[in-house]
This record gives C-alpha cells, structure tokens and sequence, in this order.
C-alpha cells in the first residue's frame, strides 16, 4: 500500500499530499521527522539504514524517523516513528529544530526531536535497521568532520548543529 503523504510549502505548513512513489520519484517537498534517543547517560543510539532503504540506503544515522503522513500533526508523526524503527515508547519528546532539507534524493521540512533518558529495549524495525548501539556523543560530534563517515547528509546538516551544541555543553 502506498502511503499518502504531507506535502510542505515554503513556509513548512502542509499545502496538500501526495502517494509515498511519487514524492519519492518527482522529489516533492514533505514533511518529516527526526528523533534522537540518548539514554541516562546521555549517549546517543545510532544505526545503519538496511541496503534496501529508498534513499541514503546503508548509511548510518543518528536519528530515527519518516515521512509524515497526510494530516498528520509532527509530534504525532515523531512519536509512531520512533516506536515503528526502534521500539521507543512511553516517553515524551522534546521539540528541538525545525529545518528545510534538499538534495537530489530527497527535499523536505524537518521537525526534530529529543528522546531523553531512554533506559529500555531497542527493538529495530528490519525493514529499516540492519544495525545499532549506544555511541558517546563526543565521538559522534568527531565523526560529522569526517567527510569518510557514511553519516546520511541531511542528518548531517540537520541534527549535526545541535549534536555539536549539545556536544559543547556535554564537554563542559
């Protein structure tokens, strides 16, 4: 089944939707999510996108999330992400950017989120995740120099200014 999703304007509002194949093929602009999860001891989960991902597939990333769909309110859509791709529940989100991302794969607004504390399980959606483990932000805020680092650019430029911000303060 294809999804429908939220199409965003200029102005990150919804201006109308379309099915998952053609914002993917005609590259529309979207919107979409991006959680971080650190658990108590404020380490990050990072994952790498299965080879079968449609866009950024094999890369690693520092965030789960999506596309949001027709209607859908962004925390809404944060909080049914985080649970499909990780299997993070019960805990609430804290809004942290908003952001306009676009490239040859993929143009989008962004509504990110912070996951705070998370002590239990990671569960991976396989379809999504082939791997993932606690990291140490100070490695992670390393790693985003490092034009080597499979790191999917839009988390890169989207979530890299506040890793490095929270990386500041975690050094502090």
């Amino acid at each position: 089944m294809d999804e429908i999703v939220a199409l965003y304007g200029e102005h990150g509002r919804p201006v109308g939707s379309a099915p998952r194949s053609r914002v993917r093929a005609e590259n529309l602009h979207h919107g979409a999510t991006a959680i971080v999860v650190l658990d108590p001891a404020g380490r990050l989960y990072v994952h790498r996108r299965t080879d079968t991902k449609d866009v950024f597939p094999g890369m690693y990333d520092v965030c789960a999330g999506g596309v949001l769909l027709a209607d859908e309110d962004p925390y809404d859509g944060a909080v049914r992400e985080v649970a499909e791709e990780l299997g993070v529940t019960g805990m609430p989100l804290t809004p942290i950017f908003t952001g306009r991302y676009s490239d040859e794969h993929t143009s989008y607004t962004a509504f990110g989120y912070v996951v705070e504390g998370y002590d239990g399980a990671i569960s991976w959606q396989p379809e999504e995740v082939a791997w993932g483990d606690w990291w140490e932000l100070a490695e992670i805020v390393r790693r985003l120099d490092d034009p080597l680092w499979p790191l999917v650019p839009d988390s890169r430029a989207l979530v890299g200014p506040w890793l490095r911000e929270r990386g500041g303060q975690v050094a502090e």
